[in-house]
């Protein structure tokens, strides 16, 4: 009898979750310029896990003969002062903005829900060294502070992750002290306290799940962000060093050769511009999904 019901509570919560994010779904294709963001994004995505067939020659195949031309058929976006093609360098460009946003995220997010919920539960003392530390970080734009990490790290994409990882996570520890102060006085709270439930299975069990789809939108919109100070690095060359087929560094390329040969600027110029609108379109759609109070 306890195992039927268990397995009857189990398939009714799958379920639950489920139709909500059938629900979640239907809202977001209503939403038109979030669902076009939502199809850029996963196309980016395909382009980048499909590049060995899309530009089986790789990004670094060289011919002296054939450079500087101009967008044609046999080369859709020219080539550039190597006669390399620009096409195939944006095709495997794109892995490497896909997997540096993915690392910040995954850098950031944790950190700035660990500060954050702390910061919010605990109060006193603590909340104040930890949004005092928060706020000597967001009185620096991301882009210098990003600038000074990697100085002392040193040029290269790992550094790089690492130093926008550390200019990320203070917006979100805000909104994550911010829904803490909230759920913390809620009655679900004080029954979870009552209960002899200690602070850190409160926080880690209750209060983080909660938390988690605000982060979500966060984190989504601060892509737009992250990509453009990856490529700020890479423009500065202090992210991802030559010849690695990034867009940052392709940008800074291109200016060189900008009146003579626009489309080396132009070209990961509106693809900088395109990934970080999708992001953002997205993030806006996504926010209106996950917001209860949006309903």
């Amino acid at each position: 009898m306890k195992t039927w019901l268990t397995a009857e509570i189990t398939t009714s919560a799958f379920h639950a979750r489920a139709q909500r994010f059938y629900y979640g779904w239907l809202r977001l294709r209503a939403n038109r310029l979030a669902f076009a963001g939502f199809c850029i994004l996963v196309g980016l995505c395909v382009v980048a896990i499909l590049a060995p067939l899309l530009a089986p020659e790789g990004s670094n195949e060289q011919s002296l003969a054939l450079r500087l031309r101009p967008p044609s058929r046999e080369h859709w976006f020219g080539t550039d002062e190597l006669g390399r093609d620009i096409f195939a360098r944006i095709v495997w460009g794109a892995r490497i903005t896909i997997r540096i946003s993915c690392l910040v995220a995954v850098i950031a997010a944790p950190i700035g829900l660990a500060v954050g919920t702390a910061a919010g539960y605990f109060g006193g003392w603590v909340d104040t060294v930890l949004m005092r530390l928060n706020d000597i970080f967001l009185s620096f734009p991301g882009l210098i502070l990003a600038l000074g990490f990697v100085a002392a790290l040193g040029p290269g994409i790992g550094n790089a992750v690492i130093a926008i990882a550390l200019t990320a996570w203070p917006p979100i520890a805000r909104l994550a002290r911010a829904e803490t102060l909230t759920i913390r006085a809620s009655d679900y709270i004080a029954a979870v306290r009552i209960q002899g439930a200690g602070p850190l299975r409160i926080i880690l069990r209750h209060i983080v799940p909660m938390c988690v789809p605000s982060v979500v939108v966060r984190i989504t919109l601060n892509m737009a962000g992250i990509i453009l100070t990856a490529a700020g690095l890479g423009f500065l060359g202090l992210g991802a060093q030559p010849p690695t087929p990034e867009w940052g560094a392709m940008l800074s390329t291109g200016r060189q050769n900008m009146l003579g040969a626009w489309w080396l600027a132009a070209v990961p110029g509106l693809a900088i511009l395109l990934t970080s609108l999708a992001f953002n379109l997205f993030g806006d759609g996504l926010r209106d999904v996950l917001d209860p109070r949006s309903e």
